[in-house]
Protein backbone atom coordinates (compact mmCIF):
# COMPACT_ATOMS: atom_id res chain seq x y z
CA UNK A 1 0.00 0.00 0.00
CA UNK A 2 1.43 3.24 -1.13
CA UNK A 3 2.17 5.56 1.81
CA UNK A 4 1.41 9.16 2.49
CA UNK A 5 4.62 11.17 0.95
CA UNK A 6 4.53 13.52 3.98
CA UNK A 7 4.88 10.32 6.18
CA UNK A 8 7.25 8.23 4.03
CA UNK A 9 10.48 10.75 4.12
CA UNK A 10 10.95 11.14 7.71
CA UNK A 11 13.79 13.35 8.20
CA UNK A 12 16.88 11.76 9.66
CA UNK A 13 16.22 12.69 13.14
CA UNK A 14 12.87 10.56 13.70
CA UNK A 15 12.02 9.29 16.84
CA UNK A 16 10.53 6.85 18.52
CA UNK A 17 10.87 4.64 15.44
CA UNK A 18 8.80 1.93 17.59
CA UNK A 19 5.66 4.20 16.74
CA UNK A 20 4.99 2.87 13.68
CA UNK A 21 4.43 6.44 12.44
CA UNK A 22 6.34 5.50 9.33
CA UNK A 23 3.82 2.72 8.19
CA UNK A 24 0.40 5.15 8.39
CA UNK A 25 -1.30 7.51 6.54
CA UNK A 26 -3.16 10.73 7.71
CA UNK A 27 -6.34 11.32 6.51
CA UNK A 28 -8.09 14.85 5.67
CA UNK A 29 -8.65 15.69 9.43
CA UNK A 30 -5.18 14.54 10.27
CA UNK A 31 -5.83 11.37 12.11
CA UNK A 32 -3.93 8.33 11.18
CA UNK A 33 -5.58 5.58 9.40
CA UNK A 34 -4.14 2.10 9.32
CA UNK A 35 -2.54 0.31 6.44
CA UNK A 36 -1.40 -3.51 6.10
CA UNK A 37 2.40 -2.16 7.19
CA UNK A 38 1.01 -0.95 10.70
CA UNK A 39 -0.94 -3.98 10.89
CA UNK A 40 2.24 -6.23 10.39
CA UNK A 41 3.97 -4.29 12.99
CA UNK A 42 1.90 -6.45 15.32
CA UNK A 43 3.00 -9.92 13.72
CA UNK A 44 6.27 -9.41 14.49
CA UNK A 45 5.72 -8.42 18.32
CA UNK A 46 6.78 -11.60 20.78
CA UNK A 47 3.01 -11.77 21.65
CA UNK A 48 2.42 -13.52 17.75
CA UNK A 49 5.72 -13.94 16.11
CA UNK A 50 6.54 -17.40 14.99
CA UNK A 51 8.75 -19.59 17.54
CA UNK A 52 10.34 -23.25 17.50
CA UNK A 53 7.75 -24.39 19.89
CA UNK A 54 4.77 -22.96 17.43
CA UNK A 55 2.50 -25.59 16.49
CA UNK A 56 1.45 -26.18 12.92
CA UNK A 57 -1.85 -24.16 13.34
CA UNK A 58 -0.53 -20.70 14.71
CA UNK A 59 2.03 -20.97 12.13
CA UNK A 60 -0.11 -21.46 9.25
CA UNK A 61 -2.51 -18.75 11.12
CA UNK A 62 0.07 -16.80 11.20
CA UNK A 63 1.54 -17.01 7.35
CA UNK A 64 -2.18 -16.21 6.08
CA UNK A 65 -2.07 -12.94 8.15
CA UNK A 66 1.90 -11.79 7.07
CA UNK A 67 1.00 -12.35 3.80
CA UNK A 68 -2.44 -10.80 3.81
CA UNK A 69 -3.07 -8.41 7.44
CA UNK A 70 -6.86 -8.10 6.67
CA UNK A 71 -7.73 -11.70 6.01
CA UNK A 72 -10.49 -12.92 7.40
CA UNK A 73 -9.78 -15.71 10.31
CA UNK A 74 -12.29 -18.54 10.71
CA UNK A 75 -13.38 -19.14 14.31
CA UNK A 76 -12.16 -22.96 13.25
CA UNK A 77 -8.81 -21.82 12.87
CA UNK A 78 -8.24 -19.30 15.66
CA UNK A 79 -9.43 -22.65 17.89
CA UNK A 80 -6.68 -25.08 16.64
CA UNK A 81 -4.19 -22.73 18.11
CA UNK A 82 -2.56 -25.06 21.09
CA UNK A 83 -1.17 -22.86 23.21
CA UNK A 84 -3.80 -21.21 25.09
CA UNK A 85 -1.87 -17.70 25.54
CA UNK A 86 -1.05 -17.42 21.96
CA UNK A 87 -4.56 -18.17 21.15
CA UNK A 88 -6.00 -15.50 23.03
CA UNK A 89 -3.08 -12.82 21.66
CA UNK A 90 -4.41 -13.32 18.32
CA UNK A 91 -7.89 -13.45 19.37
CA UNK A 92 -6.96 -10.29 21.15
CA UNK A 93 -5.03 -9.04 17.95
CA UNK A 94 -8.60 -9.92 15.65
CA UNK A 95 -10.57 -8.02 17.12
CA UNK A 96 -7.88 -5.03 17.35
CA UNK A 97 -7.39 -4.90 13.65
CA UNK A 98 -11.18 -5.06 12.84
CA UNK A 99 -12.01 -2.42 15.30
CA UNK A 100 -9.06 -0.28 13.59
CA UNK A 101 -10.88 -1.08 10.22
CA UNK A 102 -13.92 -0.24 11.11
CA UNK A 103 -13.47 3.03 12.78
CA UNK A 104 -10.95 4.00 10.34
CA UNK A 105 -8.52 5.63 11.85
CA UNK A 106 -6.35 5.21 15.13
CA UNK A 107 -7.80 7.89 16.72
CA UNK A 108 -11.26 6.99 16.07
CA UNK A 109 -10.81 3.66 17.20
CA UNK A 110 -8.96 5.22 20.32
CA UNK A 111 -12.28 7.83 21.24
CA UNK A 112 -14.58 4.90 21.13
CA UNK A 113 -12.66 2.59 22.99
CA UNK A 114 -12.27 4.87 26.59
CA UNK A 115 -15.72 6.65 26.01
CA UNK A 116 -17.42 2.75 25.60
CA UNK A 117 -16.83 2.35 29.23
CA UNK A 118 -15.59 -1.40 28.86
CA UNK A 119 -12.35 -1.17 27.45
CA UNK A 120 -11.97 -4.80 26.63
CA UNK A 121 -8.65 -4.11 24.44
CA UNK A 122 -5.38 -5.30 26.17
CA UNK A 123 -3.38 -2.15 27.73
CA UNK A 124 -0.42 -2.87 25.43
CA UNK A 125 -2.56 -2.01 22.13
CA UNK A 126 -3.74 0.99 24.36
CA UNK A 127 -0.51 1.89 24.55
CA UNK A 128 1.32 1.36 21.27
CA UNK A 129 -2.05 3.66 19.81
CA UNK A 130 -1.25 6.69 22.64
CA UNK A 131 2.58 6.48 21.14
CA UNK A 132 1.62 6.27 17.16
CA UNK A 133 -0.74 9.07 17.88
CA UNK A 134 1.33 11.24 19.56
CA UNK A 135 4.19 10.73 17.19
CA UNK A 136 1.59 12.20 15.00
CA UNK A 137 0.72 15.17 17.06
CA UNK A 138 4.53 15.92 17.68
CA UNK A 139 5.39 15.62 14.54
CA UNK A 140 6.62 18.92 13.85
CA UNK A 141 8.15 19.34 17.74
CA UNK A 142 11.69 20.10 17.64
CA UNK A 143 11.99 20.68 21.54
CA UNK A 144 13.49 17.20 23.16
CA UNK A 145 11.90 18.01 26.97
CA UNK A 146 8.57 18.25 25.15
CA UNK A 147 8.92 15.13 23.42
CA UNK A 148 10.42 13.19 26.03
CA UNK A 149 7.44 14.35 28.49
CA UNK A 150 5.51 12.68 26.01
CA UNK A 151 7.02 9.37 26.73
CA UNK A 152 4.93 9.78 30.30
CA UNK A 153 1.37 9.30 28.08
CA UNK A 154 2.48 5.58 27.14
CA UNK A 155 5.25 4.51 29.39
CA UNK A 156 5.43 4.23 33.08
CA UNK A 157 7.69 6.48 35.05
CA UNK A 158 9.62 5.80 38.14
CA UNK A 159 10.33 8.83 40.14
CA UNK A 160 13.14 9.69 42.11
CA UNK A 161 13.75 12.37 44.53
CA UNK A 162 17.24 13.19 44.88
CA UNK A 163 18.57 16.67 46.80
CA UNK A 164 15.27 18.36 46.22
CA UNK A 165 14.75 17.34 42.98
CA UNK A 166 12.04 15.15 41.12
CA UNK A 167 13.46 13.40 38.73
CA UNK A 168 11.42 10.58 36.59
CA UNK A 169 12.30 7.55 34.24
CA UNK A 170 11.49 5.44 32.04
CA UNK A 171 10.09 2.57 34.66
CA UNK A 172 10.89 -0.60 32.14
CA UNK A 173 13.88 1.05 31.40
CA UNK A 174 15.71 1.77 34.92
CA UNK A 175 14.47 -1.65 35.79
CA UNK A 176 16.36 -3.45 33.08
CA UNK A 177 19.15 -1.43 34.24
CA UNK A 178 18.84 -2.51 37.75
CA UNK A 179 18.45 -5.40 37.19
CA UNK A 180 21.13 -6.28 34.30
CA UNK A 181 23.50 -3.00 34.75
CA UNK A 182 21.99 -1.97 30.72
CA UNK A 183 24.35 -5.43 29.74
CA UNK A 184 20.78 -6.54 28.50
CA UNK A 185 20.94 -10.94 28.90
CA UNK A 186 24.85 -10.74 29.28
CA UNK A 187 24.43 -8.46 32.54
CA UNK A 188 21.99 -10.37 34.09
CA UNK A 189 23.95 -13.50 33.55
CA UNK A 190 26.88 -11.47 35.12
CA UNK A 191 24.67 -10.67 38.03
CA UNK A 192 23.40 -13.69 38.38
CA UNK A 193 26.50 -14.90 39.48
CA UNK A 194 27.53 -11.85 41.35
CA UNK A 195 29.97 -10.77 38.93
CA UNK A 196 30.14 -7.16 38.99
CA UNK A 197 28.56 -4.55 36.80
CA UNK A 198 29.63 -1.19 35.05
CA UNK A 199 28.06 1.68 36.70
CA UNK A 200 25.80 3.23 34.52
CA UNK A 201 25.34 7.08 34.22
CA UNK A 202 21.69 8.28 33.42
CA UNK A 203 21.37 11.69 31.70
CA UNK A 204 18.88 14.25 33.04
CA UNK A 205 17.49 15.75 29.73
CA UNK A 206 18.81 19.23 29.77
CA UNK A 207 19.88 21.81 26.83
CA UNK A 208 23.35 20.67 26.73
CA UNK A 209 22.35 17.11 25.67
CA UNK A 210 19.00 17.52 23.88
CA UNK A 211 20.37 17.32 20.46
CA UNK A 212 21.12 13.18 21.66
CA UNK A 213 17.73 12.23 22.45
CA UNK A 214 16.68 11.98 18.76
CA UNK A 215 19.03 9.30 18.14
CA UNK A 216 18.88 7.76 21.66
CA UNK A 217 14.85 7.93 21.56
CA UNK A 218 14.22 4.35 20.88
CA UNK A 219 16.05 3.43 24.23
CA UNK A 220 13.86 5.39 26.60
CA UNK A 221 16.76 6.43 28.66
CA UNK A 222 16.73 9.89 29.34
CA UNK A 223 15.48 11.33 32.98
CA UNK A 224 13.26 14.15 33.21
CA UNK A 225 13.20 16.66 35.80
CA UNK A 226 9.68 17.07 37.29
CA UNK A 227 10.93 20.35 39.68
CA UNK A 228 9.12 23.06 40.63
CA UNK A 229 11.05 25.41 41.59
CA UNK A 230 15.01 25.55 42.75
CA UNK A 231 15.60 27.09 45.99
CA UNK A 232 18.88 28.89 46.98
CA UNK A 233 19.29 29.99 50.73
CA UNK A 234 21.84 33.40 50.96
CA UNK A 235 22.82 35.05 53.79
CA UNK A 236 21.10 36.45 56.76
CA UNK A 237 18.91 33.92 56.63
CA UNK A 238 17.06 34.58 53.62
CA UNK A 239 16.08 32.18 50.92
CA UNK A 240 15.72 33.05 46.71
CA UNK A 241 13.35 31.33 45.12
CA UNK A 242 13.79 30.75 41.30
CA UNK A 243 11.34 29.12 38.80
CA UNK A 244 12.75 26.23 36.26
CA UNK A 245 12.15 27.59 33.06
CA UNK A 246 13.60 24.39 31.45
CA UNK A 247 10.80 22.37 33.80
CA UNK A 248 9.88 19.06 32.41
CA UNK A 249 6.25 20.39 33.67
CA UNK A 250 6.06 22.97 31.48
CA UNK A 251 7.12 20.18 28.68
CA UNK A 252 4.14 18.26 29.83
CA UNK A 253 1.78 20.95 29.64
CA UNK A 254 2.58 21.49 26.21
CA UNK A 255 2.45 18.04 25.13
CA UNK A 256 -1.49 17.98 27.48
CA UNK A 257 -2.17 20.59 25.39
CA UNK A 258 -1.74 19.58 22.31
CA UNK A 259 -3.58 16.52 22.92
CA UNK A 260 -6.45 17.78 24.18
CA UNK A 261 -6.55 20.14 20.56
CA UNK A 262 -5.47 16.99 18.46
CA UNK A 263 -8.76 14.71 19.84
CA UNK A 264 -10.89 17.06 21.35
CA UNK A 265 -10.85 20.42 18.77
CA UNK A 266 -10.60 22.59 21.41
CA UNK A 267 -7.71 24.92 22.98
CA UNK A 268 -6.49 24.94 26.10
CA UNK A 269 -3.76 26.60 27.96
CA UNK A 270 -1.77 24.23 30.87
CA UNK A 271 0.30 26.13 32.96
CA UNK A 272 2.34 23.98 35.89
CA UNK A 273 1.10 24.95 39.87
CA UNK A 274 2.47 23.94 43.40
CA UNK A 275 -1.34 24.09 45.05
CA UNK A 276 -5.09 25.07 44.30
CA UNK A 277 -5.85 28.09 46.51
CA UNK A 278 -8.89 28.69 45.03
CA UNK A 279 -12.54 29.31 47.08
CA UNK A 280 -14.42 28.54 44.30
CA UNK A 281 -12.74 25.00 42.69
CA UNK A 282 -15.51 24.04 40.52
CA UNK A 283 -14.01 21.13 38.26
CA UNK A 284 -10.64 18.69 38.53
CA UNK A 285 -9.00 15.99 36.29
CA UNK A 286 -6.84 13.33 37.92
CA UNK A 287 -4.56 12.25 35.06
CA UNK A 288 -3.96 9.07 36.79
CA UNK A 289 -5.75 6.70 39.56
CA UNK A 290 -4.35 8.12 42.82
CA UNK A 291 -4.20 11.92 41.65
CA UNK A 292 -7.70 11.13 40.87
CA UNK A 293 -8.67 9.85 44.50
CA UNK A 294 -6.53 12.61 46.16
CA UNK A 295 -8.20 15.33 44.29
CA UNK A 296 -11.65 14.02 45.04
CA UNK A 297 -10.69 13.42 48.34
CA UNK A 298 -9.81 16.76 48.56
CA UNK A 299 -12.46 18.54 46.88
CA UNK A 300 -15.12 16.69 49.56
CA UNK A 301 -12.98 17.84 52.38
CA UNK A 302 -12.33 14.01 53.29
CA UNK A 303 -8.72 14.06 55.37
CA UNK A 304 -5.81 13.26 53.70
CA UNK A 305 -2.94 10.96 55.42
CA UNK A 306 0.72 12.83 54.48
CA UNK A 307 2.18 9.91 52.98
CA UNK A 308 -0.61 10.20 50.35
CA UNK A 309 -0.04 13.91 49.85
CA UNK A 310 3.57 13.36 49.32
CA UNK A 311 2.95 11.03 46.10
CA UNK A 312 1.71 14.22 44.65
CA UNK A 313 3.97 15.17 41.90
CA UNK A 314 2.37 17.87 40.53
CA UNK A 315 -1.25 19.99 40.02
CA UNK A 316 -1.87 22.26 37.00
CA UNK A 317 -4.48 24.58 36.09
CA UNK A 318 -6.31 24.14 32.51
CA UNK A 319 -8.26 27.49 31.51
CA UNK A 320 -10.02 27.28 28.18
CA UNK A 321 -8.74 29.58 25.17
CA UNK A 322 -12.46 30.11 24.18
CA UNK A 323 -15.08 29.69 27.49
CA UNK A 324 -17.80 29.24 25.01
CA UNK A 325 -16.41 25.67 24.65
CA UNK A 326 -17.36 24.66 28.21
CA UNK A 327 -20.21 24.07 29.96
CA UNK A 328 -22.41 27.11 31.34
CA UNK A 329 -22.55 26.34 34.96
CA UNK A 330 -18.46 25.92 34.56
CA UNK A 331 -17.61 28.72 32.26
CA UNK A 332 -14.46 30.70 32.25
CA UNK A 333 -13.63 28.22 36.01
CA UNK A 334 -10.16 26.77 35.77
CA UNK A 335 -9.70 23.19 35.63
CA UNK A 336 -7.10 21.81 38.15
CA UNK A 337 -5.05 18.75 36.83
CA UNK A 338 -3.51 16.13 39.14
CA UNK A 339 -0.55 14.15 38.75
CA UNK A 340 0.76 11.70 41.40
CA UNK A 341 2.92 8.11 41.78
CA UNK A 342 1.44 5.09 43.50
CA UNK A 343 2.93 3.66 46.54
CA UNK A 344 5.68 1.93 44.41
CA UNK A 345 6.44 5.48 43.12
CA UNK A 346 5.06 5.03 39.71
CA UNK A 347 3.46 7.05 37.79
CA UNK A 348 1.00 5.49 35.44
CA UNK A 349 -0.65 8.61 33.42
CA UNK A 350 -3.92 8.19 31.85
CA UNK A 351 -4.17 10.19 28.75
CA UNK A 352 -7.74 9.23 28.35
CA UNK A 353 -8.79 10.83 31.42
CA UNK A 354 -8.23 14.61 29.69
CA UNK A 355 -10.31 13.48 26.71
CA UNK A 356 -13.22 12.05 28.87
CA UNK A 357 -13.38 14.19 31.99
CA UNK A 358 -13.04 18.02 30.41
CA UNK A 359 -16.46 19.74 31.37
CA UNK A 360 -17.12 20.02 27.34
CA UNK A 361 -20.71 21.32 25.88
CA UNK A 362 -22.29 18.26 24.55
CA UNK A 363 -21.66 19.15 21.03
CA UNK A 364 -18.17 18.19 21.65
Amino acid sequence: MRKNPDLADLPNDDFWPSSGFSQLQRNSRGWLTPTDAYLSLFLARPELAVVEESCAAEQALHAILVDNPQAWVAAAQLQAVADDDVRANYGHFLAFRDGLLQAASLEAWYLATVRSGHVVAPPLFLDLVVQACLRNVLDAVADAQVLRAGEMLFRPQRIYVQDGQILCGDQASLDLLNETGGLGDMGRLLAQNNAPLREVNLQVLNDANASRYWPQSHRYDFLLDLTHEVSHDLSHGLSLTMTRSRSGLKALARVLEAWVAHFLGVQVTITPEQKIADANWRWHVGLDAESSALLNDLYEDRPVASARMQGLVSLFRLSFNNPLEMRPDVAGKPVYLGLAMNAGKVIRLKPQNLLLNLPLLKHH
